[in-house]
Order: C-alpha cells, then sequence, then structure tokens
C-alpha cells in the first residue's frame, strides 16, 4: 500500500475511497494535487474542521500538493448534508470577511516554504458567479438524473423527515461536482477528500469528469468524528470550540484538550498531532493525565504557537494551584469606588462576565460550583469587600475549567 494511504488508515482517517488500489498506484508513481473545500459559514473554524485540516498536513508530509478550496460560490448556495434546515443566507460582504479569516486559520497549519507542496488557495466564487444557466444546463446538468440525486442521504434523509428541501439546496450536489471538474482542468487536481457526509458530492464529482473529459479521478473520505461521550467532535456545552483565538481564547483551546475523555486520548494524538504513530503506541497509559497534557500542548502549540502552548500549561496549574492567585491567569480590574457600592457574589460573577443571568449565577452557588481564593461560596448574599483580596487580587472560580483574577485598583 501506498506509503500516504498507509498512514492515512493508521491514524483513522480513511473511511472510503473510490478504487483504492488504483489511487494507491497512483501515489506510487508521481505527486499529485488533492483538494478540500470548507464553506464560509462562520468567520471562523472550529474543531469539527480539525480532521480535514491534518489530512491536507499530511498530502503535505508526502510531497504532495494541497489545494484548499474556500467555497465563496457554494456559500451563497449552502450544503445539505447533514442539516434539517436550509442554511441562513449570508451577505456578500459577510461571506468574504469569513473566507478571508478562514484561510488566516488554515495557513498557520500549512507549510508554504516548500514550494511543490505549498497549499494553493482558490474560490470557486470565481468560476460560479459567471455561469450562464442554459449553458451549464446543456454541458453539465445532462450527466445528472434526479433518480439519482434523490438517491443521495443529504437529500433522502430530508424528504423522509418531510422537511423543506428547496432547489438552490438541491443543485448544490451539482455545483460541488462541477468544483472538482474545474481544479481538475486547471490545477490537474486527481483528488478530493471530504467528510463521509460528503460522499455521495464526491463521487457526482469523480463520476463528472470521467464523463465530461474521460479522465480519471478519486475520492477518499474521513469518519465523522464523535467523542467517547457521544457529543459531536467539535461542540461542547459552552458552545463550539472555535480555531480563531477572537472566538476562543488559546487558554480554554488548551483546556478543551486537557479535558478530553481517558477513552479519546490515544485516537486524539492520532487524529490530531504529528507526533509518529509508533511513539504514541508505545506511551504509557497509566499516566492518563500527562498524555492529556501532551495533546493539550501539541494542538494548542499547531494552531497558536510554542509559548502560547506553554503559557496555558502554566496557568492551568496556576489555577488549580490552592496558594496561588495565578499571575498568568485571565484578568479583569475593579475598582474601589464600584467595590463600595455593596457587591455580592452574583454581582461580581456577572462583572467577570462568566455569567449573564443572576438566575444562573443563583444555581451554580447551589451547585457548588462558585469559588473565591479556592474557597466555596454557599452563600449567594456573601459581600465582596477588600478584606477577602490578597494585595489587592483575588482569584474567581467556576467550577474546575473557569478561572480569573480580579484586580483591585
Amino acid at each position: 500500500m501506498n506509503k500516504f494511504l498507509k498512514e492515512f488508515k493508521e491514524r483513522g482517517f480513511f473511511y472510503q475511497c473510490t478504487s483504492e488500489n488504483e489511487l494507491s498506484e497512483l501515489l506510487d508513481k508521481k505527486k499529485i494535487s488533492a483538494y478540500i473545500g470548507f464553506d464560509c459559514t462562520a468567520e471562523s473554524l472550529h474543531v469539527g474542521s480539525l480532521l480535514q485540516i491534518m489530512c491536507l498536513r499530511l498530502l503535505q508530509t508526502y510531497g504532495h500538493r494541497p489545494i484548499v478550496l474556500l467555497g465563496g460560490g457554494t456559500t451563497r448556495i449552502g450544503d445539505p448534508s447533514g442539516k434539517d434546515k436550509t442554511r441562513k443566507l449570508l451577505s456578500e460582504k459577510e461571506i468574504s470577511k469569513n473566507s478571508k479569516n478562514i484561510k488566516k486559520i488554515l495557513e498557520k497549519f500549512l507549510d508554504k516554504k516548500n514550494k511543490k507542496t505549498k497549499p494553493v488557495f482558490v474560490d470557486n466564487y470565481k468560476w460560479l458567479k459567471n455561469l450562464n444557466y442554459i449553458n451549464f444546463l446543456r454541458k453539465i446538468g445532462k450527466h445528472f438524473t434526479v433518480n439519482k440525486m434523490l438517491s443521495f442521504e443529504s437529500v433522502k434523509t430530508r424528504l423522509e423527515r418531510e422537511q423543506s428541501l428547496s432547489y438552490m439546496e438541491f443543485n448544490y450536489m451539482i455545483l460541488q461536482a462541477y468544483d472538482f471538474l474545474e481544479l481538475n482542468n486547471k490545477e490537474d487536481c486527481l483528488l478530493q477528500i471530504g467528510g463521509s457526509d460528503q460522499w455521495g458530492n464526491i463521487i457526482n464529482g469523480v463520476d463528472l469528469i470521467k464523463k465530461h473529459s474521460d479522465k480519471d479521478a478519486f475520492g477518499l473520505t474521513t469518519p465523522l468524528i464523535t467523542m467517547a461521550s457521544g457529543a459531536k467532535m467539535g461542540k461542547t456545552a459552552d458552545g463550539a470550540v472555535w480555531l480563531d483565538k477572537k472566538f476562543l481564547s488559546p487558554y480554554d483551546y488548551w483546556q478543551f484538550w486537557r479535558n478530553t475523555d481517558d477513552r479519546d486520548v490515544k485516537k486524539f494524538l492520532k487524529f490530531f498531532t504529528d507526533i509518529e504513530i509508533k511513539e504514541i503506541e508505545n506511551l504509557d497509559d497509566q499516566n492518563i493525565n500527562r498524555l492529556k497534557i501532551l495533546l493539550a500542548n501539541k494542538t494548542t502549540e499547531m494552531l497558536h504557537g510554542k509559548n502560547e502552548a506553554l503559557r496555558s500549561e502554566k496557568i492551568a496549574k496556576e489555577a488549580f494551584s490552592d496558594n496561588y492567585l495565578g499571575s498568568s491567569l485571565p484578568s479583569i480590574r475593579l475598582s474601589k469606588t464600584k467595590l463600595n457600592e455593596n457587591m455580592n457574589i452574583i454581582d461580581l460573577v456577572v462583572l467577570a462576565k462568566f455569567e449573564k443571568s443572576k438566575s444562573e449565577v443563583r444555581r451554580l452557588i447551589k451547585g457548588k460550583a462558585v469559588k473565591i481564593n479556592n474557597q466555596i461560596i454557599e452563600d449567594e448574599k456573601f459581600q465582596i469587600t477588600d478584606k477577602i483580596f490578597n494585595d489587592n487580587h483575588l482569584k474567581l472560580s467556576i467550577g474546575k475549567k473557569r478561572h480569573i483574577r480580579i484586580r483591585l485598583i
């Protein structure tokens, strides 16, 4: 088996492949260009997209050239795959902003120094925006049958549930297939990689290239990742785990990985780090917390840099220290004037922006989740006075994960 495909499987990336033996032979013969598409539906990607990003890194490792398709055009339509309702339509300004920001995120993960494997960024809006509808139907539409389109999971599921599927969304799979054809013609792209929910769309592209150009192209999909808890990768009780520090701090990103379920640690080390497979398999399972810190450091370093990873580890150690307020913790300032305005623990939690609702803070207090300087606060009327500050500082904690240092000025 080709070395790239071998590691692709060993890391758990593999789900399905078109003509696997032929693809393996091709990859042994030459270096190719392969693409993954990212629609620009939000200003940032979250960790649900991280497996696809790791596939791009692996392509570069083996000397192949990754093509990143930023779906400025298809975002205007909306992919129905895995969705139970139509996506909100975004303005051109929003899509453009999202596309630029997503590109910046992806550039952090990919090597731009090697000219042969330097990633190519393309926007499908460039070729989709000026399509002539009649010509498109005659040249491309003739290769698709409604019977087959209705059989694909993204369409079938919506129809079986009697959920609305617009004609606009129904066309998405044809546009994605056309993207593959365009990249095949312009960039000699021979492989599309995507999540398993994209299998039908990818097959359409492979078939279209064969019918339209009589060329062989290939599709490769990754499994949809769920955590041991059953939660979908990228989602937590607190919301999405964003890759942009504007939406999630490096420390919170580090904490997400540090809090990985024991059952997921080694799997995630294979998925989301560059540590060699043999090294991961030989790691000592007995010290699971050390492995979690390794995972948190490696993933955070890849996105935010080594300094932020080490800083986050330091913050975490300080946050759990019983006798230290944590000089590296996120901090806010509190004026003595405001403090003298009869401030209680509920006011302080709201001020720290841990919670917006006072009723939610009361619930946390009843659940013994609120601490000041590592001491549980059980009285919702607990008064905040200068006496509880240590050298004009105190540490406010909510549960095990959220901590902040408050400085009295």
